[in-house]
């Protein structure tokens, strides 16, 4: 019953039920003039270093610390402030201080972004153009360049993604199979020549090293196991030599089986001749011939618009993260002037996870 008898800041007694205050000497105190709540800490009095009584002395069952010293000033009268309002007034003053807004902070702190996306939750894209094909478009076009690669069969174009500031590039295999001489292009306009560093024809991925490059802007990897039948996508490459072209839709399909030549000497721009590299799926072979040897990937299927020479560029999340790189895309026609010529929205990537599991191969100069 002493609880309804206790003016609001008081303490209750720290020792619990049973126990005399371990500090007697600021019980009944009632100042005769101007009452104050809580007394001025002008005046205390020296603790005793032992007062058998006052919070239990040795072998009472009392606090042993109790004993010693002396007693620092009382502390302020607690603010009986509930958890959760505490908790989100916290929150909301971090995210106006991020700069993001109060609501916008909330969410990246309880986990949630403003655009779902479930491979990853790095966020490229500034957050005043997230979810837009615009700020996904500016954010990650930098890291993406064009391949022009050349052989004693032609010369043929692709795209591929920087993975590092000083020039690193992965690419699909067929883009520079068989090259003598690789040059490549950044989004900026400059021009570099590149030497292959490892290549991977069974996952047809291969890595290029920039000559003398430096500060380029290195894409993010993602995570495409976190992906999802429905995602909107975005795709940038350069199509038809059209360098950083950006289409977009969504994830149409995952895990299909897609099949491409492990054939060194074949390189884009063989089969029927339209431009673009031969593969097989669902039993059925697109863009010429993949020969007698070939190997078969899960791919991510895209309705995004792929062409001739986006394989080797990037399909990305809304977010800016690559969780892809595109590989092969169906045309139905190879008459450049027939109406069903072009992409038809059926387009096929590379997982980011693939990629990333092969980089130390392709860094140690594999070349299979």
């Amino acid at each position: 019953m002493t609880e309804s008898f206790r003016r609001s800041g008081e303490y209750e007694n720290p020792q619990g039920d049973g126990h005399q205050s371990a500090y007697p000497w600021q019980q009944h105190v009632a100042p005769s003039v101007n009452p104050e709540w809580p007394p001025p800490p002008a005046y205390q009095p020296a603790r005793p270093a032992f007062a058998p009584g006052y919070g239990g002395g040795e072998g009472d069952g009392g606090d042993a610390t109790a004993h010693l010293g002396t007693v620092p000033a009382a502390p302020e009268p607690r603010k009986r402030t509930k958890g959760p309002l505490a908790v989100l007034a916290a929150v909301a003053i971090v995210a106006a201080a991020i700069g993001g807004g109060t609501a916008y902070g909330i969410q990246e702190l309880t986990g949630k972004t403003t655009v779902p996306s479930s491979s990853t939750s790095t966020n490229v894209v500034p957050s005043s153009k997230r979810g837009t094909v615009a700020g996904v478009a500016a954010a990650v076009s930098p890291s993406i360049v064009e391949i022009s690669a050349t052989s004693n069969q032609g010369q043929s174009t692709g795209s591929g993604v920087i993975t590092t500031g000083d020039g690193e590039i992965v690419t699909n295999n067929h883009v520079i199979s068989g090259a003598s001489s690789i040059k490549v292009a950044t989004s900026s306009g400059k021009s570099y020549t590149a030497q292959v560093v490892g290549t991977d024809s069974k996952k047809d991925l291969a890595l290029i090293k920039l000559e003398g490059a430096s500060g380029l802007k290195a894409a993010t990897l993602g995570n495409s196991d976190g992906i999802q039948v429905g995602d909107q996508v975005v795709a940038i490459g350069s199509p038809e030599g059209l360098t950083g072209t950006v289409t977009s839709g969504i994830v149409s399909s995952l895990n299909r089986d897609v099949t491409v030549s492990t054939d060194e000497n074949r390189s884009q721009g063989q089969g029927n001749g339209n431009g673009q590299w031969p593969f097989e799926f669902g039993g059925r072979q697109f863009n010429g011939d993949t020969g007698s040897s070939t190997t078969t990937y899960k791919a991510i299927q895209t309705d995004a618009s792929l062409n001739p020479g986006n394989s080797g560029g990037a399909l990305i999340d809304m977010n800016g993260n690559i969780i892809g790189i595109n590989s092969a895309m169906y045309s139905a026609s190879s008459d450049s002037t027939s109406s069903s010529a072009g992409s038809v929205g059926l387009g096929f990537a590379i997982p980011i996870n693939t990629v990333k599991s092969d980089l130390a191969t392709l860094r140690s100069g594999s070349q299979n």
